[in-house]
């Protein structure tokens, strides 16, 4: 059998396994069931297959399984029941080896697992969300936590992750806003490059590497009111100067698969979009993996989107337009056979489905290498270079949006203080959506961390959850306010919460301890199907914040949340505010680095936060034709796009572009001196705009076109200098081209979006000389 035989070219093994399989072979290659549900845990800790599952081996295969091990609410998979680093390697060892032995041809399962900021899987690392990520602005560092999610999934038998998340964020009252980088679309794709490189690596036969899956496409985070799944209201070419420009960045970087959105783009359902998947992914961006849907996104084009008028036709529009694996499963097996004996497709349809999942087992070394070392699996996923890692990747995400009179750092000496607020020391609120449960010692809250930096002496720090996220009970207060009465300083840890119901119970207000009652309390308030109408904190906080403030104390806010919070008291009135996002397992301890001054804050915004949910879309690369302002207010945001403080000064001079006029095809080179005039070592995100005075077609004010995250020591210079090349130039014309026009071009260099310096590059016309 010359598909066995490895001195055979994918291709060749492809052609000769596609050849021996029957249609009832090949649509098994094609669905995606949970794998939660392909096993059952013994008392023991020995791990068993489900006769379902080998039903399901039997009528045909199983090309792909889900998140065999993510363990969450959803899954009904606990701590207890779940399966710990060995047994998940064991237990994917088991059902690879089943579903191997008892099939005619033994094609191997690829487990898709779900990645984006941590395996999601019991004992995993942890690390910050991808909002968290954006804000580091640092690539190199994503890269190498893309480099341990790898490993730690590839270890327990994942071989495919559903991350990167590469969705351009409108409107951040959208539940998954957590889950993207930016608002923008160039720093995202510069994310995206680098997680192609952490993610797959230089191979992906490896026991570090698996496949990364760009989503959602596309569009997704464009949706109406940022309702998720809404349409989206786009013309083609924003999408392609846009929404697709990470995708290509992705692409033209090897990504080895791709998502389908649950978005309609102007009518027409993403998940049968022959225009997005054949002539626009694969055509025209070049990409030559597997696409897989979202989960139960092809049931929806008969049940929401009604395009199809049952499951033979929707699975139909799928195939034909390009999805070549269905997670869930569901629609593929119930009616691709159908489909095919109702003439709605042919075999050859088919066959090009089965042949791109094969081409990427083959590619993975599964037909070689099916199964994992437990021990490895048990050494490398936790470890302390990956906790040491996440703790990092949350330092640089976090934010300093406020300092009154260099409130923040703290000593730690001679200060008491009060550690206040619902996200103070709840686990879960501060990991993100997308997280299985985990122990308790693995999380470092921020009342861990303070207490951590501060030593034995626990009398120095005091604490009170106060209130929850949400509910309008207040029977914590008095609490609260007796430890800020006592403290010299007060640090409220406010926000929101994309935890679902891990069964972890409640908090007693009154005293912050755990009880367990007959009527748990979920303060969800974002994460995926979690939008809101507002950004206002929800429930009481706002209303303790004001109470604590009436004691005349110091006021710290600290914010873990997963959206921008807009409350223009707490900017008015409170003397420092910190944004963390959901920092992970190493939250607590990053947020104290920051908080007492071990580590200079160097964050900054890759989302920009509104003064008033009314200004929504408040987004920095707005058009020059968006209008003036609203009869309440104006168009400027509270913070804006890029910005974040630092415990030092930095100053720009000598902003200069070489040469001043250039061709369209040639390139420039943009040089600033950046200098260090504060009293301590700090880092600094040198950011490149790029205005294009006037063009054919209306384009944004502004755009990011380069940064470089810096460390400089007190009163040190140095010279950053950026490429400007055509990429960075060019527009995409009204025939869907991209071009670079002649003309005027503004360079302004800067620590935010709102805080730059100029100069100007002159594109000359072809063949004329200056």
């Amino acid at each position: 059998m010359d598909y066995k035989d490895a001195s055979l070219s994918v291709q060749e093994r492809t052609q000769d396994l596609l050849g021996r399989m029957t249609t009832e072979e090949k649509i098994g290659q094609l669905i995606q069931p949970m794998g939660w549900k392909t096993y059952v845990k013994e008392a023991d800790g020995t791990v068993q297959v489900t006769d379902e599952f080998k039903k399901e081996i039997a009528d045909g295969g199983i090309g792909s399984l889900y998140g065999t091990l993510r363990a969450d609410p959803w899954t009904e998979v606990t701590l207890e029941t779940g399966l710990t680093p060995r047994q998940g390697a064991v237990a994917t060892n088991e059902i690879q080896r089943y579903a191997m032995e008892n099939s005619r041809l033994g094609i191997p399962i690829l487990f898709g697992e779900e990645c984006s900021h941590g395996h999601m899987a019991i004992g995993a690392t942890v690390f910050p969300v991808p909002l968290a990520v954006g804000s580091a602005w640092n690539t190199e560092l994503y890269r190498k936590m893309c480099e341990a999610i790898a490993v730690e999934t590839r270890s327990q038998g994942g071989a495919a992750t559903y991350s990167p998340v590469l969705d351009v964020v409108r409107d951040p009252r959208w539940g998954r806003t957590e889950e993207c980088f930016a608002e923008d679309p160039y720093l995202i794709g510069e994310l995206a490059v680098e997680a192609i490189k952490g993610l797959q690596g230089d191979r992906l036969d490896s026991n570090r590497t698996i496949v990364a899956t760009l989503k959602h496409f596309a569009a997704y985070g464009s949706s109406e009111g940022g309702r998720n799944a809404a349409p989206v209201h786009m013309g083609l070419r924003e999408l392609h100067e846009v929404d697709l420009l990470p995708f290509k960045k992705a692409v033209e970087a090897g990504a080895c698969s791709v998502m389908t959105a649950y978005n309609e783009i102007d009518g027409v359902p993403c998940t049968s979009s022959s225009y997005l998947l054949n002539d626009l992914l694969r055509v025209q961006l070049g990409f030559d993996g597997f696409v897989i849907t979202d989960f139960g996104a092809i049931q929806m084009l008969v049940n929401g989107h009604n395009t199809a008028e049952n499951g033979e036709q929707a699975v139909a529009q799928s195939l034909k337009a390009g999805v070549d694996m269905e997670m869930s499963g569901y629609m593929y097996r119930k009616h691709l056979g159908q489909a095919l004996s109702q003439g709605l497709i042919e075999e050859k349809d088919l066959d090009t489905a089965v042949r791109r999942v094969l081409e990427m087992k083959f590619r993975l070394g599964l037909f070689e290498q099916p199964f994992v070392d437990p021990d490895f699996a048990e050494q490398v996923i936790g470890c302390e270079e990956h906790i040491q890692l996440a703790r990092k990747v949350a330092q640089e995400g976090i934010i300093l949006l406020k300092n009154e009179d260099n409130t923040l750092p703290l000593g730690k000496t001679g200060t008491k203080l009060a550690v206040i607020g619902p996200n103070a020391n709840h686990v879960y609120n501060q990991l993100g959506d997308y997280t299985s449960p985990q122990p308790r010692g693995q999380i470092v809250t921020v009342l861990d961390g303070i207490t951590r930096k501060l030593g034995a002496d626990t009398g120095k720090v005091l604490y009170a959850p106060g209130c929850r996220i949400k509910g309008d009970s207040r029977e914590g207060f008095a609490q609260a306010l007796a430890c800020a009465e006592e403290a010299d300083t007060v640090i409220m840890v406010m926000g929101g919460s994309s935890s679902r119901d891990f069964g972890e119970g409640t908090i007693d207000l009154r005293t912050g301890a755990s009880v367990v009652t007959d009527d748990p309390w979920n303060d969800m308030e974002c994460g995926e199907g979690i939008d809101r109408s507002s950004l206002n904190l929800m429930g009481v906080q706002l209303e303790l914040v004001q109470e604590v403030h009436k004691l005349g104390k110091p006021v710290i806010v600290v914010y873990i949340n997963g959206r921008p919070i807009a409350e223009p008291w707490i900017d008015e009135h409170a003397h420092a505010i910190v944004e963390a996002w959901y920092p992970g397992q190493e939250g607590g301890n990053a947020i104290a680095d920051i908080l007492f001054g071990d580590v200079n804050p160097s964050g900054r915004l890759t989302i920009s936060i509104p003064k008033h949910v009314g200004q929504l879309p408040v987004n920095y690369n707005a058009k020059r034709t968006r209008g003036k302002r609203y009869l309440e207010t104006d168009l400027v945001p509270q913070y804006p796009f890029g910005f974040g403080l630092s415990y030092t000064e930095f100053k720009y001079e000598n902003v200069r572009v070489v040469p001043e006029v250039i061709g369209p095809d040639d390139e420039a080179e943009v040089q600033v001196e950046v200098t260090n005039t504060g009293a301590v070592a700090g880092n600094e995100v040198v950011q490149l705009y790029i205005t294009d005075v006037s063009a054919s077609v209306t384009r944004s004010e502004i755009s990011l076109k380069g940064f470089r995250k810096i460390h400089l020591e007190p009163g040190q210079t140095q010279t950053v200098t950026f490429p400007v090349q055509k990429e960075h130039l060019e527009l995409i014309d009204s025939r869907l081209q991209p071009v670079v026009e002649p003309g005027e071009f503004r360079l302004m260099v800067g620590s935010s979006s709102r805080d730059c310096t100029a100069c100007s590059l002159h594109i000359q016309k072809v063949g004329v000389e200056v």
